[in-house]
C-alpha cells in the first residue's frame, strides 16, 4: 500500500435517471427500480427509439449551460452542501462536454457552427470549479467510460501525496446524439434494455447522469465521512479500439493492483460493483477476470446498468457513490434485467437488493481503448497514521519528438532556433511517413500524428523492457472524426453514420493507438484541460506512474480541422495561419539515465493573472530562488488571450527581475491548444545545447550555465513546467 494520508469520501452528490439526490437515488436502488425507458430528448426516426436512462426536467435552452454542464453542477452543489471551504482542485471525468448543444447547431443546418465556449469536454471542470470557488487546478480526464474512476485514483494519489487537501472529483456525460446513434452504430444496444450477465443479454443502455465526490485528506475519518477510498488500480489491454481482451486479462490486472494498493486481498472483498454493461463480450470478459481473482470464493456481485444504464465517463463516479452507500448503509444492490444464468459466465449476480454487513467494495469500470479502472472503498475506521510522503520526483528525459507545420523534430528545431515560424500543418503523407501503410489505413489526422510522435519517439530510445504508461493531452480530441461522423449523420437523416468515426472520435484514441502499437499494458490516461492540456497529461503521469525506472510516454497534440477547430478555440482564427502539431517524451520515473529532467509545476484557473504568477513563483520556492535556478523563460499565451494577458506578464517580469531570455513560443509554433508539448521538446533541445541561440535571445547566443528553463502557460489556466539538469 502507498504510504501517505488516508482519503475520505466526505460529501457525495448524485443525479441520473434513478432520480436526484442521494437520498432519492438510495431509495430507488432499495426498490430495485430501473431508470431506463424511451427516448424523448429529441426526435429520433426509428421505428421504436431505443431505450436510455434520461434525468427529466434538465432545460435544453441557448441561455442554459448545455446538458452535461449542468448535470456536473446538480451533483457539485450536492456534494458540497456541508463543506466549509472550496476544494483545492476539481477533477472531473467526461467524454461528451457540450456536445448536444454542437448537435444542434448542426441539426439546425448550420455546417459551421457558431464558436461555443462550452463545446470542450474540459469546459464542465472548468464552470464547476468557478461555481464552486475553487482556485486550484480544474483537470479533466477523458478515458471513455472509465473516466470517473480514473479521475478518483488520480485524485487519491494527489491526496496522498499531500499536494492537496480536499479535491471535487466525479464524472459528468449527459445524453447526445454522437453516442446514443454511434453505440447503435456498433450494434451493442440491447432494444430490451440492458441486461448484465444474463444469457439472453444483447447490449448496453446509453444514459446520462452525474456523481461528485468530496475526497478529503486526514490521518483518522472525519465524522462526516461516508467511506474511505482504499486504493486503485489502472490497465490497458492493447488489444482493440472497442472490444475487450477476450480473457479479461487487463481487468484482471487492474482489480490486483487496486487490492494490492489497498493492502488488501480478494477474501476482504464483500461486494463487487461490476462494470457490467450488458454486452456479450463485456460481460463475458468481466466474468472470466472474476474468476481469475476471486477463484471459488466469489462475493456478492451485481451491475447496476440494468437500473442506471450507462452513463459512460460518469458511471465510474455514479458506483462510486454506490459503493459508499453499501458501506454507510449495509446493504448491496441487485442486478435489475438479470433472469437466466449464462453458463459461460458461471457466476449469478445478485437479483434482490440485500442488507447486509458491507466493509469493503471493489468496484470496476472499463472503456474503449481497453482502459481498466479498478477502485477499493472500505469502512471508515480509526487506525496507526501513516508517513506523510510528499512526491517530489522529477521524470529524466530519455528521448523526445515533434512535429509542426516545419516537418518533424529536426526541421521544426532548426527553424525554432533560427528564430524562424514553424506554423503551418503538414499534408496526411508527411504525417504518416514511418509508419506502416495498413496500421495508418483507417486513421485520420490526429491518430496518425500521436502515433507518429510515439514510433519516432520509441525510435530513438534503446529500450530494454516493454514501456510502462501512456499520458496524453489533447483539448478536441478526433475532431476530422467527430465532424465526419456528424456529417454523415444528418446527410442520412439520422439513419445511417460510420461505427468506425465514432470510435476513433473519443478524446482517448490516439493513446489507445499508441498503446496497442507499443503494447503497454499499464496506465493509458488521457487528459483534456484545453491549453493546458498537456501540462495535465505531465501532471498524471506525476502522480500515477509507478517508482522505478520504466518508461512512460507523455505527449500531447491537437489537430487543425478546417471547420471545427475555429469553433471551439477562439485562437485558432486569430493565428497568424493554420497550424497544429504536438510533441511525445519518453520519460523515466526514477530521473536518472539522462542529464535533462521535466517535472510539472503549478496550476491555477484564478482570472487574476498577476496574483496566479506570483502564486506561481512561490510554489518554485520564491523570487530569488527562481532567478538562481532559471535561465530562460518560454511563456505561451493563446491569441484569444494576449491582449488582456501581455500587461500582466510584463508587470509580473519587472516584478521578477528577471534578466534571461524570454521566448514567446507560440508567436514561433503557432495557435494550437497542446503546442506546450511542442515548447516542452524544445525547452530540452535548448538544455541540450547549452544556451539559448541569438535569434531566440534578441542578440547574442545566452547560455544556460547549468539553469534550467521555466514553461509557463497563460489563459483559463495559468500552468507552469520545469526542464532543467539532474
Amino acid at each position: 500500500m502507498t504510504d501517505g494520508r488516508r482519503v475520505f469520501i466526505t460529501g457525495m452528490g448524485i443525479i441520473s435517471a434513478m432520480g436526484r439526490g442521494v437520498d432519492e437515488t438510495l431509495a430507488a436502488l432499495e426498490r430495485a427500480d430501473t431508470g431506463i425507458r424511451p427516448l424523448t430528448l429529441f426526435a429520433c426516426p426509428f421505428e421504436e427509439p431505443l431505450p436510455v436512462g434520461e434525468v427529466c426536467g434538465v432545460a435544453n435552452q441557448p441561455d442554459k449551460p448545455p446538458r452535461t454542464h449542468q448535470l456536473a453542477l446538480a451533483a457539485a452543489r450536492e456534494a458540497l452542501i456541508e463543506a466549509d471551504r472550496a476544494p483545492d482542485m476539481v477533477i472531473l471525468g467526461g467524454t461528451t462536454g457540450g456536445m448536444f448543444a454542437t448537435e444542434e447547431y448542426m441539426k439546425q443546418g448550420h455546417r459551421r457552427p457558431p464558436y461555443s465556449q462550452h463545446h470542450a469536454v474540459s469546459s464542465v471542470a472548468e464552470m464547476v470549479a468557478r461555481e464552486c470557488g475553487c482556485r486550484g487546478a480544474a483537470m479533466t480526464v477523458t478515458t471513455a467510460c472509465s473516466s470517473g474512476a480514473v479521475g478518483i485514483k488520480l485524485a487519491l494519489e494527489i491526496l496522498r501525496r499531500g499536494a492537496a487537501r480536499s479535491i471535487l472529483v466525479g464524472g459528468a456525460d449527459g445524453l447526445c446524439r454522437l453516442t446514443y446513434y454511434g453505440f447503435n452504430a456498433l450494434q451493442i444496444v440491447d432494444r430490451a434494455g440492458a441486461r448484465p450477465m444474463d444469457r439472453d443479454r444483447r447490449g448496453m443502455t446509453v444514459s446520462e447522469g452525474a456523481a461528485m465526490l468530496l475526497l478529503t485528506a486526514a490521518d483518522q475519518p472525519p465524522d462526516n465521512a461516508w467511506a474511505e477510498v482504499g486504493g486503485g488500480g489502472l490497465t490497458c489491454d492493447a488489444y482493440h479500439p472497442a472490444a475487450p481482451h477476450p480473457e479479461g486479462r487487463g481487468a484482471r490486472d487492474a482489480m490486483l493492483a487496486a487490492l494490492a494498493d489497498a493492502g488488501l486481498s480478494a477474501d476482504d472483498v464483500d461486494y463487487v460493483n461490476l462494470h457490467g454493461t450488458g454486452t456479450v463480450e463485456n460481460d463475458l470478459s468481466e466474468a472470466k477476470a472474476i474468476k481469475s481473482v476471486f477463484s471459488d470464493r466469489l462475493p456478492q456481485l451485481s451491475s447496476v446498468k440494468g437500473s442506471f444504464g450507462h452513463s459512460l465517463a460518469a458511471s465510474g463516479a455514479i458506483e462510486a457513490v454506490i459503493a459508499a452507500l453499501c458501506i454507510q448503509k449495509g446493504f448491496v444492490p441487485s442486478n435489475v434485467g438479470w433472469r437466466h444464468q449464462d453458463e459461460a459466465i458461471g457466476f449469478s449476480p445478485l437479483t434482490e437488493p440485500r442488507r447486509q454487513p458491507v466493509r469493503t467494495v471493489l468496484s470496476n469500470s472499463f472503456g474503449f481503448g481497453g482502459n481498466n479502472a479498478a477502485l477499493v472503498f472500505i469502512a471508515p475506521t480509526k487506525s496507526e497514521p501513516g508517513t506523510r510522503a510528499r512526491l517530489t520526483r522529477s521524470l529524466a528525459v530519455r528521448a523526445c519528438c515533434c512535429m509542426t507545420g516545419a516537418g518533424w523534430t529536426g526541421d521544426t528545431l532548426e527553424r525554432f532556433f533560427k528564430g524562424l515560424s514553424c506554423q503551418g500543418t503538414l499534408s496526411s503523407d508527411r504525417l504518416s511517413e514511418g509508419l506502416p501503410p495498413r496500421a495508418v489505413r483507417r486513421m485520420k489526422r490526429l491518430a496518425r500524428m500521436t502515433l507518429g510522435l510515439a514510433v519516432r519517439t520509441v525510435g530513438r530510445a534503446d529500450l530494454k523492457e516493454p514501456i510502462g504508461d501512456v499520458y496524453f493531452g489533447t483539448a478536441l480530441g478526433a475532431l476530422s472524426e467527430t465532424h465526419d461522423f456528424l456529417d454523415k449523420l444528418y446527410a442520412s437523416n439520422e439513419f445511417y453514420t460510420s461505427p468506425i468515426d465514432f470510435v476513433g472520435s473519443v478524446h482517448n484514441a490516439p493513446a489507445g493507438k499508441v498503446a496497442m502499437k507499443e503494447k503497454v499494458q499499464g496506465a493509458n490516461v488521457t487528459m483534456s484541460g484545453g491549453d493546458a492540456s498537456f501540462e495535465q497529461a505531465l501532471t498524471a503521469a506525476h502522480y500515477l506512474s509507478a517508482e522505478g525506472r520504466q518508461s512512460i510516454l507523455v505527449g500531447g497534440a491537437d489537430e487543425m480541422h478546417p471547420i471545427f477547430s475555429e469553433v471551439f478555440d477562439k485562437s485558432v482564427p486569430m493565428g497568424a495561419s493554420a497550424a497544429d502539431g504536438g510533441g511525445m517524451l519518453l520519460l523515466e520515473t526514477a530521473g536518472s539515465g539522462t542529464a535533462v529532467t521535466l517535472s510539472p509545476g503549478y496550476m491555477t484557473t484564478t482570472e487574476d493573472v498577476m496574483a496566479s504568477l506570483q502564486a506561481a513563483v512561490a510554489w518554485h520556492g520564491g523570487r530569488e530562488a527562481v532567478n538562481d535556478r532559471i535561465g530562460a523563460l518560454m511563456v505561451g499565451i493563446p491569441a484569444a488571450w494576449r491582449e488582456r494577458v501581455t500587461p500582466h506578464l510584463d508587470d509580473f517580469l519587472h516584478w521578477l527581475e528577471f534578466k534571461g531570455p524570454v521566448i514567446d513560443y507560440r508567436r514561433y509554433f503557432g495557435e494550437f491548444a497542446s503546442v506546450s508539448a511542442v515548447a516542452a521538446v524544445a525547452a530540452v533541445a535548448l538544455m541540450e545545447n547549452g544556451a539559448v541561440p541569438g535569434p531566440l535571445a534578441e542578440g547574442e547566443d545566452c547560455p544556460l550555465a547549468g539553469r534550467g528553463i521555466l514553461l509557463i502557460g497563460l489563459g483559463v489556466t495559468t500552468s507552469t513546467m520545469l526542464v532543467e539538469t539532474s
